[in-house]
């Protein structure tokens, strides 16, 4: 009898053992998923989403490891945005994620008002209704931001390089929101230098062939280039033109002159593409994306591609030089 007992319990124990890791699996949590959205293509901003990649990790998470990432790219398509966004938002990913422009950042907006949205904002944020303030940004969207008035120091620099410049012809993508705040401060500073401002819209492939054919006819003496996600898309083509047109063309961002381009001034992309990261992660600890506020960028960097110069026949300014953050040969 006591024998029997001892055998049934022993039995009980071991069937106890067996189902253990199941249940203790069980109650584990599930890995955290990202919508990752973004309007171009994941070749064209790889080592930006690897500094997304490292922003999560300053924060604790590696992807495969603790979270996982689902991407979602529009390829320049940006009327497949809201398609995806709302992919994702019908997923219930933990935290949706957007970059390469506003229009993914409001395409992820229109598609939840409860997941967390975390972007990487092109032009004024509260401008274009996406949070009610940078510090309190108030509802389930916050990020970093790229707004910052560039444009007049990017025009000054051009004016530079290139002093003899009287005529300067712009290049906006109309279909980018952003684009009046990059417009209204080089009309202000081109007053101030005493250069002439022709505007040219670009936001398709055939428009950008069309905009340098003007250059070829109106033979400006230099090419003030806007901040586009259009345009980072289609950097190598624009580089390109600028080149077989043979004029001085300046850039906002450092992809630009390490593609061939001549100068480029602005932000750091990969920062906030790092800062994004880190918002991520500190969402998935629990905070909330109405209480962090929008990061405005504080470091500007000058880069110049010296080899890109001499093929344009110009010389530049030492004081240029000593102040470039990256020199390119």
């Amino acid at each position: 009898m006591a024998g029997g007992i001892g055998r049934r319990r022993f039995i009980s124990a071991l069937g106890v053992a067996a189902t253990y890791p199941l249940a203790v699996r069980a109650q584990q949590p599930a890995m955290p998923v990202i919508g990752f959205l973004n309007s171009l293509s994941a070749g064209a901003v790889e080592h930006l989403v690897q500094a997304f990649r490292d922003g999560l990790g300053e924060a604790g998470y590696v992807e495969g490891r603790n979270v996982a990432i689902e991407y979602r790219w529009a390829e320049g398509h940006i009327d497949r945005l809201p398609a995806l966004a709302a992919d994702l938002a019908q997923r219930q990913v933990a935290v949706i994620v957007t970059s390469g422009g506003n229009v993914s950042a409001l395409a992820a907006k229109a598609a939840t008002s409860s997941i967390p949205i975390v972007s990487t904002i092109g032009g004024d944020p509260v401008q274009e209704g996406l949070v009610a303030s940078f510090n309190r940004p108030g509802g389930n969207l916050t990020g970093a931001t790229l707004f910052a008035y560039s444009a007049a120091k990017r025009l000054e620099l051009l004016h530079e390089l290139v002093p003899k410049a009287v005529t300067i012809m712009t290049l906006f993508d109309p279909s980018d929101p952003a684009v009046v705040l990059d417009r209204e401060a080089a009309q202000a500073a081109s007053k101030t230098l005493g250069l002439q401002l022709r505007f040219a819209n670009a936001g398709t492939v055939s428009e950008l062939e069309a905009a340098f054919e003007t250059v070829d006819r109106d033979r400006p003496d230099g090419l003030f280039v806007g901040s586009n996600p259009f345009f980072i898309f289609h950097r190598e083509q624009i580089v390109g033109l600028a080149a077989r047109h043979a004029i001085p063309t300046i850039y906002s961002q450092r992809e630009f002159p390490a593609a061939g381009g001549l100068i480029s001034y602005g932000t750091r992309l990969a920062d906030t593409y790092r800062q994004v990261g880190i918002y991520t992660g500190r969402i998935l600890k629990g905070e909330r994306p109405a209480d962090l506020p929008v990061v405005q960028p504080t470091k500007f960097e000058l880069v110049i591609n010296l080899k890109t110069a001499k093929a344009l026949g110009l010389t530049v300014p030492p004081t240029l030089l000593a102040t470039a953050d990256e020199v390119i040969e």
